[in-house]
């Protein structure tokens, strides 16, 4: 996305991302800050939402900040008392990823998004205990029962709540799912 998003910046707003970054700088906000960069050029210029994150991850990477790999923001996710779902996380992750040669995990701060084309499944602690999955279900949805429609998560239409407690093996019985999610979303 901040790629596509960089490369018509000029056209949207007149200035490239680069210049945009100088801009940052001469304004004196914190390149590390990038709720702060975003809020400045929101409040300041009227950059749109998407604009704002690419320039604020430019200004940031001048910076020396480096993203964080999927990996690295689950081991943040997972950390302290939530540790114990980070095995299940792992099994359901790697489920997904086994669809298709052209699925990849991304790193966010609150989850973690398994993406083809678009977005299929999402992953983060849940409520109580449990391993959150989202899907994103387009067309068709699957009959189970542990399936609820999605209320805000990560683009997803659908979760499915894992207990924390559940064996790895029942990563398994959400592969039918997944696989939905994954076809519908190519």
């Amino acid at each position: 996305m901040v790629d596509a998003v960089s490369a018509s910046m000029r056209a949207r707003t007149g200035r490239t991302v680069s210049d945009w970054v100088e801009a940052v700088a001469a304004a004196g906000i914190d390149p590390l800050d990038q709720l702060a960069v975003r809020r400045w050029l929101k409040d300041a210029h009227g950059i749109p939402q998407n604009s704002q994150w690419a320039i604020a991850f430019a200004a940031a990477e001048r910076a020396g900040w480096v993203r964080p790999s999927a990996d690295g923001y689950a081991d943040t996710l997972y950390a302290g008392p939530k540790t114990a779902l980070r095995p299940l996380h792992d099994a359901v992750l790697a489920i997904a990823l086994g669809l298709g040669p052209d699925t990849e995990a991304q790193g966010r701060s609150t989850y973690i998004p398994v993406v083809r084309a678009t977005q299929f499944a999402a992953l983060a602690p849940g409520p109580r205990g449990t391993l959150r999955v989202g899907l994103r279900l387009r067309t068709q949805v699957p009959d189970d029962p542990r399936l609820e429609p999605a209320k805000g998560f990560a683009q997803a239409t659908h979760w499915v709540h894992l207990p924390g407690t559940s064996p790895l093996s029942d990563a398994a019985t959400l592969e039918p799912m997944l696989a939905a999610a994954y076809l519908q979303n190519g």
